[in-house]
């Protein structure tokens, strides 16, 4: 997609996110792959709900920075599944969400896939979601621990942070991370419940059906 139109709908697309209480405040931030290889993403301290084209910035695969304002300082999450997953990776987002954030400080989480079984399109349009431990906000290690698992997930969860989810356009890449909101959402609603949740034999006719990487 030309640079032109990612700006826009950078900015068409948060503003949805945070209108809908997706984001609040200066959180989250989003990334994606323009035509040319070069990453455009949005700016530190800067209201998904307030965003303009000219403040996205632009960074070069030669790592120059171009724009008035200077990039998100979580650039590394990004960058760790442009990296290490590229073919797949024209987008990633990374949100404050509340339910998700709320999911993940609770006792006795599967720390390789952090969410029951609760419905096919989490499985489908997430896979395993793993959930990291806490690191400062801006601490480059945790980019290098995303790095170790981003060829093989597509979407993670840090503990008392929130999700980081990538996807191969900027539409799919959303659509994943308010799935994985909405799938916590669910989780924490049905907490002590004991909900009927899908068997081995559904998940694996899902991930058999379209496709998915499950490992």
């Amino acid at each position: 997609m030309k640079e032109s139109n990612l700006r826009e709908l950078i900015c068409e697309i948060g503003k949805s996110m945070f209108d809908r209480g997706l984001t609040h405040g200066s959180t989250g931030n989003i990334s994606a792959c323009d035509e040319d290889g070069d990453l455009l993403v949005t700016p530190t301290e800067s209201s998904f709900g307030r965003l303009i084209p000219e403040d996205i910035v632009k960074v070069k695969k030669s790592g120059e920075i171009i724009g008035k304002k200077k990039p998100t300082k979580e650039l590394f999450l990004h960058r760790a599944f442009y990296e290490s997953n590229n073919s797949e990776t024209g987008a990633v987002f990374h949100l404050h969400s509340t339910h998700s954030v709320a999911y993940s400080m609770l006792p006795g989480l599967d720390e390789d896939n952090v969410f029951p079984s609760l419905t096919p399109y989490a499985i489908m349009l997430l896979g395993k979601v793993k959930l990291l431990p806490f690191y400062v906000p801006g601490d480059p290690a945790l980019g290098e621990e995303i790095k170790g698992i981003a060829g093989k997930r597509s979407a993670v969860l840090l503990a008392n942070h929130g999700p980081v989810v990538a996807g191969k356009s900027l539409e799919s890449a959303a659509n994943a991370i308010e799935e994985l909101e909405n799938t916590a959402k669910l989780a924490l609603i049905l907490t002590g419940q004991n909900p009927r949740l899908l068997n081995n034999e559904n998940v694996n006719d899902v991930i058999n059906k379209f496709k998915i990487k499950w490992d």
